[in-house]
């Protein structure tokens, strides 16, 4: 199988992704598809829509070698004023709750601050998905764990492991030791201390297995990273590596996209598929377009509506879609089950 690095000169990387996805006698499974047929769930719908997940930009001050934004200081994709506006205006005549904000790194926007400071006066439940170094990137950013303390924002903050060289390995030399130290500082102002602040941790495995038991790995976190640091965080989420963007080149380079695809289709959960992100989530790309989820948005796989973008939102029109499906989404089925905010059952 030729690797993606080979063929980016003919097709983007989103086509060149499904066409590996939807190849299913190359590594001899079933189609996604197909197997939630059997399960009597296909096509897959919506319950409603409790969480907007907002992708502010693909600018990130790391470069993750599992990342399936493909994020790092050299993208310049940005969310302007202008489509955070259109999300306010949603969010507005929506009964969505939660707002996620991701990446990259979401902060690096210039209007971050006053977006969340938008959204928290609308009486919304705000994550933001902080990679941790970046509170220590800038002295403009120290004041982070302030800021999110002043809007009770719900911290969630990925950390590989609880030791420097695995942590290291997979996000890039000196992350664990700046990392354990962001982690001390929204300690020092609550988080993870006073029950209003949420902190919590995201693990994924640093190579190409499933993710351990999600209770029993986050004990150890807990134990280990208070006897080694003071810290004490609230959860752990085990999300599995999806095959998209960055994390598939590498599967494909090691020649592991076979074995890993054949693990997590033999993985297949029916009750995870029940409760896939995707039937109470909706995800916003950086310029304004509508995605069943943010795997979706790196395969550019648009919601199935008739306007995909946020400054046409219809909530009664996306209750009513069909969840576009393809062979990435055994990642979110195998075993436990995986979602941005960890296993599913």
């Amino acid at each position: 199988m030729p690797t993606l690095l080979k063929q980016k000169h003919a097709l983007s990387d989103a086509e060149v992704q499904l066409n590996f996805l939807s190849d299913n006698d190359a590594v001899g499974i079933a189609d996604f598809g197909s197997r939630l047929a059997e399960e009597g769930l296909y096509p897959l719908r919506p319950r409603k829509i409790d969480i907007l997940q907002v992708n502010l930009g693909k600018m990130c001050n790391q470069v993750c070698k599992h990342c399936h934004v493909d994020a790092g200081p050299d993208r310049k994709e940005i969310m302007t004023r202008n489509t955070m506006h259109q999300c306010l205006h949603a969010l507005a005549n929506s009964a969505v709750q939660q707002v996620d904000l991701t990446g990259g790194a979401p902060e690096l926007n210039p209007d971050f601050k006053w977006f969340v400071h938008e959204i928290s006066a609308m009486g919304k439940e705000i994550i933001v998905r902080c990679n941790l170094t970046i509170i220590l990137a800038n002295p403009k950013y120290h004041d982070l764990p302030e800021f999110y303390k002043k809007h009770k924002v719900n911290v969630v903050s990925s950390l590989p492991y609880f030791t420097s060289r695995r942590t290291d390995a997979q996000r890039g030399d000196g992350v664990f030791e700046k990392s354990i130290r962001a982690l001390q500082m929204l300690n020092e102002v609550g988080y993870g201390v006073d029950p209003d602040l949420k902190l919590d941790l995201v693990y994924n495995p640093s190579g190409a297995i499933l993710p351990p038991d999600q209770d029993a790995l986050e004990r150890e976190f807990k134990r280990k990273l208070k006897a080694a640091h003071d810290i004490t965080f609230n959860r752990l989420f085990a999300i599995t590596n999806l095959p998209v963007s960055r994390f598939l080149d590498f599967l494909i380079a090691t020649d592991q996209y076979q074995r890993y695809m054949s693990e997590l289709a033999a993985a297949f959960n029916p009750r995870a598929a029940q409760e896939v992100m995707c039937r109470n989530t909706l995800s916003v790309s950086w310029d304004g377009y509508l995605y069943d989820c943010d795997f979706n948005q790196m395969l550019d796989m648009k919601a199935e509506i008739a306007r995909p973008h946020i400054g046409d939102f219809d909530e009664a029109e996306l209750a009513a879609r069909v969840i576009k499906v393809n062979n990435h989404c055994y990642g979110c089925t195998a075993g436990a089950g995986s979602s941005c905010g960890g296993t599913v059952v």
